[in-house]
């Protein structure tokens, strides 16, 4: 059974939401060669190119499989986006980015937290994945905050990542 994405309660700092139509010219303008050079994919050469990406993703949470979450402060701003994969797994799998301007400000872990949160009233997660470039220790601090352990490695085109086993998280 999905769970409800509506679910993701707001931080002291940010509020959470589903992704929406309406949100994807804010996000394809954030997304940069830069930000990208730890993530598994490339931006999108196009406004076309990643509306056929984001059109996938209502589907996608319909079914339960995977939900993407369009992070902002509270003022509006946005900030970036935040995602659960294989939601139905025993093992989702976490995944975060924030705008290269909001770097530093302890957002990412922030959202990634209310994410987990979220998806650990699911009753089947024992834990989650958190990948994450070896070389991105930006990121690797944010899954060892929640209390993430390194439970391998995977040598991809880009880099090679880390997997982080971080526990279902108790309210």
């Amino acid at each position: 059974m999905p769970l409800d994405p509506s679910g993701v309660r707001p931080t002291e700092r940010l509020q959470l939401h589903p992704f929406e139509p309406a949100d994807a010219d804010e996000i394809f303008a954030c997304i940069t060669p830069s930000l990208t050079r730890y993530m598994a994919w490339e931006p999108p050469p196009s406004r076309e190119s990643f509306a056929l990406l984001w059109r996938s993703w209502g589907p996608l949470a319909e079914t339960g499989s995977d939900y993407i979450f369009v992070v902002r402060r509270r003022d509006g701003l946005f900030l970036g986006l935040a995602g659960l994969h294989r939601a139905q797994s025993a093992a989702p799998e976490l995944g975060i980015w924030i705008r290269e301007d909001e770097h530093g400000r302890g957002y990412g872990r922030e959202a990634v937290a209310a994410v987990a949160d979220w998806a650990s009233q699911a009753p089947g997660v024992r834990h989650f994945e958190y990948p994450v470039a070896e070389a991105n220790l930006a990121s690797r601090r944010i899954a060892e905050s929640l209390g993430g352990t390194p439970a391998g490695e995977r040598r991809g085109r880009k880099y090679t990542a880390v997997f982080y086993h971080v526990p279902r998280r108790r309210r």
